[in-house]
């Protein structure tokens, strides 16, 4: 079944991302329905978007569900067989959804993805060597979750692990798809811009660097024991562990408080999955 606009819709999850959603949106035809999932109270954002686009859906979660779970409820509220998940902090080109409307055909498909136009941070990434480099569609291992369009029927209704804050939700969601056997494929034609850690107003940079810290090893270790088991998920993360100590505690010694912190919160992200504790960090973004 081809994608079109009429079976399409895009989900942004946002969290304090007023200063660029609107490069986003604006890049999106208005004739495609968009759902935009707002990980806060914040009812003024909203009501701004939804006075200023058409065809836009706005929800307020009440508090900051993540990535994995904001993009679930914008899956569950969706009614069409496509959803693209798209972060805040992209930019389609004139032609990205065209170009992919067109291969989308023939092709039966769990994930389908634009290429990002940056060479140097490819959006991908696959075991098999690409054999022929003038083919512009490929099957790929897995892809990144800032820009994914999923086949709802492919996944059962089982979309994103809501245990993941942030971090490795879309690789469990590949892995997973491509352990029963699903397609995922890049579509080179479609590009995609991706400024990149943009998603949240930099004024919050230290809460976001504290978050981020915690959240990589946190989804690190669970990932990697969710798929592979405890002995590699442990053995993988240990070293970084103690080296994350040792260095909060020298930064302490020199009052870095910031670094200090940072290599605190690496540690305690490790040692709360190490003990089957839920991803609770938070950052303040008050």
């Amino acid at each position: 079944m081809q994608i079109t606009k009429e079976n399409l819709t895009i989900i942004i999850v946002t969290i304090k991302s007023q200063n660029i959603i609107d490069d986003c949106l604006e890049s999106i035809d208005p004739d495609i329905k968009k759902i935009i999932v707002e990980n806060s109270s914040d009812r003024e954002f909203t009501n701004y978007l939804k006075e200023k686009y058409q065809n836009i859906e706005c929800y307020l979660t009440g508090k900051n569900l993540g990535m994995g779970p904001g993009n679930n409820f914008g899956i569950e509220k969706s009614k069409t067989r496509y959803v693209m998940i798209l972060n805040p902090d992209t930019i389609l080109k004139s032609d990205t959804l065209s170009q992919i409307f067109e291969i989308s055909k023939s092709l039966k498909f769990a994930i389908l993805s634009p290429l990002s136009d940056n060479k140097d941070y490819p959006n991908y990434k696959t075991h098999k060597k690409l054999t022929n480099d003038k083919n512009a569609l490929f099957e790929v291992d897995k892809i990144d979750g800032y820009a994914m369009i999923l086949d709802k029927q492919q996944f059962n209704d089982n979309f994103f692990d809501e245990k993941i804050f942030m971090y490795l939700e879309n690789d469990d969601l590949c892995l997973r798809a491509k352990k029963n056997n699903k397609k995922i494929y890049i579509y080179s034609n479609s590009l995609i811009s991706h400024l990149g850690a943009k998603a949240v107003d930099k004024k919050y940079f230290n809460e976001l660097e504290f978050s981020r810290n915690w959240h990589w090893n946190w989804s690190k270790f669970y990932f990697r024991k969710k798929h592979f088991g405890l002995t590699k998920a442990f053995v993988s993360g240990f070293f970084i562990f103690i080296k994350s100590i040792f260095k909060s505690v020298y930064f302490l010694i020199i009052n870095n408080k910031f670094k200090s912190k940072l290599y605190y919160c690496r540690a305690s992200g490790f040692m709360n999955a190490a003990l089957n504790k839920s991803s609770w960090f938070r950052p303040r973004l008050d």
